[in-house]
């Protein structure tokens, strides 16, 4: 068994109430952790569902982090999302090169196997903010967090959007 109990920090220049789980042994009770709220969920349509659902799960990862302000460690995740998400996609396309995507540096899939402009444009400049997150130094000086997740945005929009052309193209041929 398990006891929660609501407790606060009894420093002075703190006092932030948080709730410690502890293991029951019997008589005698041991710190297991401190419990977090539960971190919201990014959610994504059933198209990206089916096509990456290892984007989604780094995705809501690199989120959690950046909820709990962990924010030098979730723009790393952020471009480890968005790489699952473009090389899936490639795969999706072109499933004879499964082997070869898998095995390429993301920035090349894009430049080499990226057909549709639109995906192109946007996801090559997250994989740049994405890896300034990685980096000593930042190239992209005016540009935040905020900026990379706009771009990955754009890119499942994009690819979003090709998917379902498609879906609508098999179901009505000409």
């Amino acid at each position: 068994k398990l006891l929660y109990a609501t407790l606060s920090c009894p420093n002075p220049k703190c006092e932030k109430g948080y709730i410690a789980e502890y293991n029951n042994h019997g008589s005698k009770f041991t710190f297991k952790s401190i419990v977090k709220g539960s971190p919201k969920t990014a959610f994504y349509s059933e198209e990206i569902q089916k096509l990456s659902p290892m984007f989604i799960k780094i995705y809501n990862e690199a989120f959690t982090a950046e909820q709990m302000n962990l924010n030098e460690i979730c723009g790393v995740g952020y471009r480890k999302a968005l790489e699952y998400l473009i090389k899936d996609f490639l795969i999706f396309q072109k499933p004879q090169e499964e082997d070869k995507i898998k095995k390429m540096f993301l920035g090349k899939c894009i430049k080499d196997l990226v057909d549709d402009p639109r995906i192109k444009t946007t996801a090559k400049r997250a994989v740049w903010l994405g890896n300034d997150h990685t980096h000593y130094v930042k190239k992209w000086e005016n540009k935040d967090l905020t900026d990379l997740k706009k771009l990955i945005r754009l890119t499942i929009n994009w690819v979003e959007s090709e998917m379902l052309t498609l879906e609508l193209e098999e179901s009505m041929p000409e």
